[in-house]
């Protein structure tokens, strides 16, 4: 007998049992007040908000109409001048792609380029699929319109929210992934990316973006 096998068959004495189970036991039902630290739906986005800044993430509250300006601002102040969109519903709809091109910007989508290319682009600019109020961190599924590599590659990566985004924490997160499936992945981001030396020297945007900028629609 094994060390492995002994060890197993000591636990399933100690248990009273004389044979391997034949199905998983079903786990005991935990209250919700012991796995959810938000309670509330109220007041998701500026919880998110306080959160995601505290992740080093910045957050700024906007208006539809003043979206343009401030994205175009940012984008100046950053020196970015290549942007990777995905072919996204949200940011055709409040017109996005067409006002950075008219800025001046070469803008091209998820669709229309390959991986390879996304390495010489400056800044992804995505919506998100969620936001998780509790860890103030964005969810993002990756498609074949929305590659997750938008928000992984370029130095800077800038997030468009929408009031419908917010989730209170990572049970609702992981429930309603769980719920509608049908893709292969999702991406977690709670902040710029991050990475330190065995002295524990903490260096931003060794490997991903830089800066992660929020733009949340009022």
């Amino acid at each position: 007998m094994t060390t492995a096998t002994g060890v197993i068959e000591s636990v399933r004495r100690a248990l009273g049992r004389t044979a391997p189970l034949t199905e998983a036991p079903v786990p005991p039902e935990i209250p919700e007040p012991l796995v959810r630290l938000v309670h509330s739906e109220i007041g998701l986005s500026e919880l998110f908000a306080e959160r995601a800044k505290a992740n080093k993430m910045g957050v700024e509250l906007v208006y539809l109409e003043e979206l343009h300006a401030k994205l175009i601002e940012l984008l100046k102040a950053q020196q970015c001048q290549k942007l990777a969109l995905p072919a996204s519903p949200l940011l055709e709809k409040i017109g996005v792609p067409q006002a950075l091109r008219d800025a001046g910007f070469l803008v091209r989508l998820w669709p229309e380029m390959t991986l390879d290319e996304l390495y010489d682009f400056d800044c992804g600019i995505t919506d998100v699929y969620r936001a998780v109020a509790e860890t103030g961190s964005l969810v993002i599924r990756a498609t074949p319109e929305h590659g997750r590599a938008l928000s992984l590659v370029p130095r800077v990566h800038i997030a468009i929210l929408e009031p419908k985004n917010f989730l209170p924490d990572l049970v609702d997160l992981f429930q309603l992934l769980t719920a509608e499936g049908g893709f292969s992945n999702a991406v977690i981001i709670s902040g710029p990316s991050k990475t330190a030396d065995i002295e524990m020297n903490l260096v931003t945007g060794v490997h991903g973006p830089g800066k992660v900028q929020l733009f949340i629609i009022q």
